[in-house]
């Protein structure tokens, strides 16, 4: 189902039930997966891939090139998963080569009016992005994260699962997982209990991660001391993901 006013290349590979509104144009090494809806003025360039059951809002534009005056039109990619619900204005950018040369995104997000997803983002699944939120290059966001509006995340950052990004936020360093951050130089306020609620975490795992977050973020003892006593009085799999990413971290956390 092709709007005549479309164009798209012969060389595209659509799936025979994709739907293709007025005014879309889409470029020869695009693929779009069964089931996916662009509504109309929808852009898709270069090597981009999107998956099954996704749709995509009037004037989002994917696979464009990157923001980066490095980029001399190498072949780069864009991998979009399953589900995706991608709204008005929208862009996602294609790899560097210097960055993996792919920028990929997960199943099942929400990706509201303006957000930007710059090249070699890798972003999972089930995350939703308000309006205008915005990722620099390179970002790293785990699953179930929520970013406010307005909210910018610096280029090589991290995102942990299910953390909580308030409206204006800004992100210079790595954000650990199930926590809020906020702030025009985000500082940490807690955990996201509401947010570990609503995804079914247990009392016990939740009391787990309270008494980890008083340790790491509460006292004043030095970080390798708490992440000792952590490891010596807790345990689990959400506490060993929040271990590891706090050791794993090169920016340094936020706090």
């Amino acid at each position: 189902m092709i709007h005549p006013t479309a164009i798209v290349d012969k060389n595209a590979q659509i799936a025979g039930d994709v739907e293709i509104g007025p005014y879309c144009i889409i470029e020869g090494g695009v693929q779009i997966g069964a089931g996916s809806r662009l509504e109309s003025h929808v852009v898709v360039q270069g090597n981009t891939a999107l998956g099954t059951g996704c749709t995509v809002s009037p004037f989002a534009s994917l696979g464009g090139p990157p923001q980066d005056i490095g980029y001399k039109y190498e072949p780069t990619r864009v991998v979009i998963g399953n589900n995706n619900t991608i709204k008005e204005y929208v862009t996602i950018n294609r790899g560097t080569t210097k960055g993996g040369g792919i920028t990929e995104v997960g199943d099942n997000n929400f990706i509201m009016a303006y957000a930007h997803i710059a090249h070699d983002c890798k972003v999972g699944s089930n995350i939703i992005m308000a309006n205008g939120a915005t990722l620099a290059g390179h970002v790293e966001v785990s699953d179930f994260v929520i970013f406010s509006g307005l909210c910018a995340v610096h280029q090589f950052c991290r995102v942990g699962k299910y953390a909580f990004i308030s409206g204006l936020t800004g992100i210079p360093k790595d954000v650990p997982p199930f926590v809020i951050a906020a702030g025009d130089r985000a500082k940490l306020y807690g955990l996201n209990l509401v947010g570990l609620e609503r995804r079914n975490f247990s009392k016990e795992e939740i009391t787990k991660l309270k008494k980890a977050y008083r340790i790491l973020f509460r006292s004043a003892l030095p970080l390798k001391t708490s992440l000792k006593i952590i490891r010596e009085e807790l345990d689990g799999d959400n506490i060993a993901y929040l271990m590891e990413f706090i050791e794993s971290s090169t920016r340094g956390i936020c706090r």
